[in-house]
């Protein structure tokens, strides 16, 4: 795999998600990125895998894009979208930063209203699960079964200080090898394999030879992360719900997942053995199962 972007297409790396994980690989899916306009201008990109109505609608966390999903949707081998939420991958910026679970909600509503309106889950991790949790709040219509994936409305700057420190990093690197390095200190449990196939989709050359992350830097406001009041927004989920949480993630503690049942007493929770925060990184194949089980 080169780090040269010139070589660089998005749509070539999947044989390599497949491989990494043993999927037996069959050719290449169908997948395109569709770009969706919201109101006011703003452009949200997505990544569209198969030909018919996207059955699942995927959001991924900060600092990442919708390419995190990739082994995820080639193990579910069903219609889905994967979003590319405002700031990240290729969607437009925002002149006002705010890429927070609010107003992130109000960009994926009009997102799965245009493209995806029947679909039968979302699929938030991190940000994009706390987007997802006031998404299905606000707009129930939207979110038939929803899956929240290692994080809960209790995650602070404590409990994701390792996370923050790697994204409140760098912006720009002198080298694509540097950037790797840095990500592979950070990743201990990925392979270098995995980890120079999302720095491919998630940073970018620049003119004088630099590399640069394609997500607007994430500012939380006052510098401190506060999304307690989500947790209002979990006692309004009227849709079936279940979270998923890593074994070996520091960011929902079990406090958090009590909390959770006593606002959502039905929520189904499934810990994964082996895995860190970014379970679809870490275990792909169990959350790809655990999603199929839960849609059926």
């Amino acid at each position: 795999m080169q780090a040269n972007q010139e070589t660089y297409d998005e749509f070539d790396l999947f044989r390599d998600n497949a491989e990494e994980v043993g999927l037996a690989w069959s050719g290449p899916p169908v997948v395109r990125r569709q770009s969706v306009e919201l109101t006011g201008g703003q452009r949200v990109s997505t990544l569209a895998w198969g030909t018919d109505s996207p059955e699942l609608v995927f959001l991924h966390g900060g600092a990442q894009n919708a390419h995190t999903w990739d082994t995820v949707a080639l193990a579910l081998d069903r219609p889905l979208l994967a979003v590319d939420l405002p700031g990240h991958g290729r969607s437009d910026w925002r002149e006002d930063r705010d890429y927070w679970p609010w107003r992130n909600a109000e960009a994926v509503a009009e997102v799965i209203s245009q493209v995806a309106p029947e679909a039968r889950a979302v699929i938030g991790m991190s940000l994009g699960g706390l987007t997802a949790i006031r998404l299905a709040a606000e707009h129930p219509e939207l979110v038939r079964r929803l899956v929240v994936v290692d994080v809960t409305p209790g995650v602070d700057m404590q409990k994701s200080a390792p996370i923050a420190e790697f994204v409140q990093g760098p912006e720009t690197f002198p080298s694509f090898d540097e950037l790797l390095d840095r990500t592979m200190r950070y990743n201990p449990t990925r392979s270098e394999t995995s980890l120079r196939r999302g720095i491919l989709h998630n940073a970018r050359p620049l003119e004088d030879g630099t590399w640069a992350w394609r997500y607007d830097k994430l500012r939380p406001p006052g510098g401190e992360l506060h999304f307690a009041p989500l947790w209002d927004d979990v006692a309004r989920l009227q849709a079936p719900t279940m979270l998923v949480v890593g074994s070996l993630s520091g960011v929902v503690v079990s406090d958090d997942v009590e909390e959770f049942k006593r606002r959502k007493p039905d929520v189904r929770v499934e810990i994964v053995d082996d895995a860190g925060h970014s379970i679809q990184g870490d275990q792909p194949l169990e959350l790809a199962r655990l999603l199929s089980d839960f849609v059926a």
